[in-house]
């Protein structure tokens, strides 16, 4: 597989990574194992590509999975055999990692699925994209190499449709806006994201749904994907997302985490180009408070 660069400048696996599915390590990886060409010759990642260059590389090897099937309960909202759309609950981890090595999405998708992707390595089959452990709402998932390619391209070039719907404290000055502010890991806190100068770009669109008040319902349309994105804009305006442990204040509505729910999600199918869109509704300790909050005011 090979791409052209359009704008140099930039290094080899960061570029790599912007127009692949693969990650920013596993291109790095790729790279450092010769698999990547540099209109036909090895680079190393930190290679500047210029415009023009012709860069060509190898999707790897799947790995036996050693991560173990569960027979979790999953709410799979549509399955073919290219794409599988699940509504993941709130309290659920994506997929394994250090402290988390089971009870994850990917460990019931590897029981009820079975077919996933490899192009993200053993820990994250058929992942194209994740939401946080505390979030609600539906994924898109693939279950073979060539579906996660272009679905996981459709989201870099910002063509997919994510909206997010949740509860922010207090009342927002405007109906409508748009959050446009770069996103990088905080320098005070290394569990955090933050806003600053040398983060990514990162931009959110919101609509206000329902003001209650000290809250407010705010829909939330995704054009970037930057870790706690939605959390760390919304903190960043002053209207922090309701029960968020990380950017809220600890008062707030009773729950089990932030009240972010991933509503509605849109791709143009892999296979066939159809445009799919998926809507999944409130969990029920949202629509409780929702409830609650409707009657209050």
């Amino acid at each position: 597989m090979e791409f052209k660069v359009e704008i140099g400048g930039e290094r080899l696996d960061k570029v790599l990574a912007e127009n692949t599915a693969l990650s920013r390590s596993l291109a790095n990886e790729q790279i450092k194992a010769g698999l990547v060409l540099v209109n036909g010759q090895a680079k190393k990642p930190r290679y500047a590509v210029a415009e023009g260059d012709i860069i060509s590389y190898q999707l790897p090897e799947p790995e036996e999975l050693d991560i173990q099937p569960e027979n979790l309960p999953l709410d799979l909202v549509y399955q073919d055999q290219d794409v599988a759309v699940v509504n993941k609950p709130q309290g659920m981890v994506v997929h394994p990692s250090p402290g988390h090595p089971n009870g994850t999405l990917v460990n019931g998708l590897l029981y009820h699925v079975q077919d996933l992707s490899g192009i993200n390595g053993v820990m994250r089959p058929g992942i194209v994209h994740r939401i946080d452990k505390d979030t609600s709402g539906l994924l898109m998932v693939a279950k073979n190499d060539q579906a996660h390619e272009k679905l996981a391209q459709e989201l870099k070039e910002k063509k997919s449709l994510r909206k997010y719907l949740a509860l922010v404290h207090g009342n927002l000055p405007s109906d409508k806006g748009v959050i446009e502010a770069p996103i990088g890991r905080s320098e005070k806190d290394r569990k955090k994201q933050a806003v600053q100068a040398s983060g990514k770009p990162a931009l959110t669109r919101f609509t206000v749904l329902e003001r209650f008040g000290n809250y407010s319902l705010v829909e939330l349309q995704l054009e970037t994907g930057r870790t706690h994105q939605i959390r760390v804009h919304m903190a960043y305006i002053g209207h922090p997302v309701a029960g968020d442990p990380l950017y809220g204040p600890k008062k707030t509505l009773s729950g089990h985490g932030q009240f972010l729910h991933a509503a509605q999600l849109g791709f143009t199918h892999p296979r066939t180009g159809e445009t799919m869109v998926f809507s999944a509704p409130l969990p029920d300790i949202f629509e409780k408070n929702l409830e609650q909050l409707r009657k209050d005011y």
